[in-house]
């Protein structure tokens, strides 16, 4: 009988035990999911939707012309006194270069004179060629394939670089040939630039990009957008919460997608710090 006594209090005692550990763990588990579970809304970088500019482009090159320019071939003997040409700029009917024979060099029309010389030994190597060059605009031809035929036209916008420019030229198109060169398989158009800084030098080779079917559209960061198979979205933060939103994409420019549908201009839309939010998620806005 005292045995059976000691085995029921055994018992007793070990589920009392046995409960106890298991409503330990499930109230420290309790504990620990609702402490970790609330994290805090991740920090997010948003950029308002507007609309930029987007269009298709040629790139292709050509050496600068000036849009009018003169040699003049003079006697070394012959010039009346020192001669002046070192970065100088004439206007139209001024005199260049002062001869003895008195047929002095008149300017044809303003622009920057220079010299060339003739090298040693050349036959008539005491002579002296200046040159003038009207700076004010530069003339650039340019060969393009002849799969753009249907997009050329005069007046198309062109962005003219160069690697000893730390900026971009404008020009345009001003006239374009009416056959297509066999040889190359290419079109010959002629651009203009604007040079009225004299800063673009006759000779150089410049790269050319013809601006076409330009458009203006509402655009956000290439970062701002996740490509999932045929599916493209975005997330824009309406009360601190991100959303999720669909999109269809277009033109590409400059780092920013043009956006066709999905989102309307004034959305902000999240550009950084994607990857941790989800759909209906909150965030926290971050931007400086």
């Amino acid at each position: 009988m005292k045995t059976s006594s000691k085995f029921k209090t055994f018992l007793i005692i070990f589920l009392i035990a046995i409960f106890s550990i298991i409503a330990a763990r499930h109230f420290i588990g309790l504990h620990f999911q609702k402490k970790f579970s609330t994290r805090p809304a991740p920090g997010v970088i948003v950029t308002e939707v507007k609309k930029s500019l987007f269009y298709k482009s040629i790139e292709t090159f050509g050496t600068a012309i000036a849009q009018n320019s003169k040699t003049y071939r003079v006697k070394k003997d012959n010039i009346v006194g020192n001669l002046n040409i070192e970065n100088r700029f004439v206007k139209k009917g001024e005199i260049i270069i002062a001869l003895k024979d008195e047929k002095n060099i008149v300017a044809d029309f303003e622009g920057k004179i220079g010299k060339r010389e003739i090298a040693q030994g050349v036959l008539g190597s005491n002579s002296l060629i200046i040159t003038l060059d009207d700076l004010k605009r530069i003339v650039i031809d340019i060969k393009v394939p002849e799969n753009y035929v249907g997009v050329l036209k005069s007046g198309l916008k062109a962005e003219i670089i160069n690697s000893a420019f730390n900026k971009t030229f404008k020009g345009k198109i001003e006239s374009i040939s009416s056959r297509i060169d066999p040889s190359t398989r290419s079109i010959l158009a002629r651009v203009i630039v604007d040079n009225s800084n004299f800063e673009i030098i006759p000779g150089q080779l410049m790269t050319v990009k013809i601006i076409y079917d330009e458009i203006s559209e509402i655009g956000v960061p290439e970062s701002a957008v996740t490509i999932q198979g045929n599916t493209a979205f975005v997330y824009i933060v309406k009360a601190n919460t991100a959303e999720k939103k669909n999109i269809k994409m277009g033109k590409r420019n400059f780092g920013k997608v043009s956006v066709l549908s999905g989102i309307n201009e004034g959305d902000m839309v999240i550009s950084e710090g994607v990857s941790k939010v989800r759909n209906k998620s909150k965030v926290k806005i971050i931007n400086p």
